[in-house]
């Protein structure tokens, strides 16, 4: 089963559980909900709950 993938909804970045966030330390394989509680958007700095999961 494949880990969801979730949107920033400021900027629209991916989050792919699958590649995980090498800038921020975050190892391939890591699923949404596994991330430090203060994980921001590579991109814009957003929190996760500016998140949100995409369909499939």
């Amino acid at each position: 089963m494949a880990l969801t993938k979730y949107r920033c909804l400021p900027c629209n970045h991916i989050y792919d559980p699958a590649e995980g966030d090498p800038t921020s330390g975050i190892p391939a394989g890591t699923a949404f909900a596994d991330l430090p509680e203060d994980w921001i958007c590579p991109d814009c700095g957003a929190s996760k709950a500016d998140f949100e999961p995409m369909e499939e």
